[in-house]
């Protein structure tokens, strides 16, 4: 079960799909809603559920923006002397990926390095300092 459908992402980038485009774009959205249903724990309230579409809608539509004109370049140049232009996508390989703002809706929470030093022979650490990880 999709988040979001085909009407949602057409409305999002204001244009119409084609029978082709409109089954990659169905797959996409299913493809994020994988994602979104391993990383979330899905209660079905009336908030979450808006969140989850709105999430679902945004991971699609970075991904299909990559072909629309300049929408999705993180980086653009033009030149007009020898004819130069460049863009570099934020997403050049079309991966369906959550931004730290999505994340911090969904109650996504980033994991931690910690470090505990072990007790050898009544010692906590190595006697030598410079292994010690409390002093990092």
């Amino acid at each position: 079960m999709a988040y979001a459908d085909v009407s949602d992402i057409e409305t999002r980038l204001g244009r119409t799909f084609t029978a082709d485009e409109t089954a990659n774009v169905q797959a996409l959205l299913d493809g994020a809603s994988a994602v979104l249903n391993k990383l979330v724990k899905i209660t079905n309230d009336t908030e979450q559920n808006a969140l989850l579409k709105f999430v679902c809608t945004n991971m699609v539509s970075r991904t299909l923006s990559n072909g629309l004109d300049v929408l999705g370049a993180s980086q653009a140049s033009m030149t007009a002397g020898p004819y130069t232009q460049s863009f570099s996508f934020a997403t050049p390989s079309g991966d369906l990926y959550l931004t730290k703002l999505e994340k911090r809706l969904l109650g996504i929470t980033a994991g931690y390095i910690g470090c505990i030093n072990a007790q050898i022979d009544g010692w906590y650490g190595w006697n030598d300092t410079r292994h010690n990880c409390n002093r990092l």
